[in-house]
C-alpha cells in the first residue's frame, strides 16, 4: 500500500514513532524523556493522538496512564515510503541510487552493505 496524506508521517510524528519503534510500549512520559528537549508534553500527547487516529499507533489503559505501540511495522513503513518516494520524484530505482551514489552520501562501508544485499538478492 503506498501512503497517501493521511498515511504519511510529519517530522514530528516521525520521532515519535522512532521512538516507539526502538522502545516499544511507551507512555507520553517515556516518548517526552527520550526525546529529551523541550517538547510541551500537551504537544507530544496531541501527536501521539493524531498518530492514534492515523492508525500508526494503538493504546491501552494501565491504571491512570495510557500505554501507546507502534501499529505500523518501521519496516513496512519505510519500504512504502521508498515506494512512493521513487514512483514520485524519481523516474525508476536506480535514480535513486545514481543520486546518492553522486551526492556522496554513500561511503564505502555502505557501499559494500549495498553489494551484498544485491549478491543475496541475486541468488536464488
Amino acid at each position: 500500500m503506498e501512503p497517501d496524506d493521511e498515511r504519511r508521517l510529519t517530522a514530528a510524528e516521525l520521532e515519535i514513532m522512532r521512538v516507539l519503534w526502538d522502545r516499544g510500549e511507551s507512555t507520553v512520559h517515556d516518548v517526552a524523556d527520550t526525546l529529551g528537549g523541550d517538547r510541551a508534553y500537551t504537544t507530544l500527547s496531541t501527536l501521539v493522538r493524531i498518530l492514534e487516529q492515523k492508525g500508526f499507533v494503538q493504546s491501552r489503559k494501565d491504571g491512570r496512564r495510557h500505554l501507546y505501540s507502534a501499529v505500523t511495522e518501521k519496516r513496512s513503513y519505510e519500504q512504502s515510503t521508498v515506494r512512493d518516494l521513487v514512483r514520485r520524484l524519481f523516474d525508476r530505482p536506480a535514480s535513486v541510487v545514481r543520486s546518492l551514489l553522486e551526492s556522496g552520501a554513500i561511503d564505502e562501508r555502505e557501499l559494500e552493505e549495498i553489494r551484498q544485499l544485491i549478491d543475496r538478492k541475486d541468488k536464488p
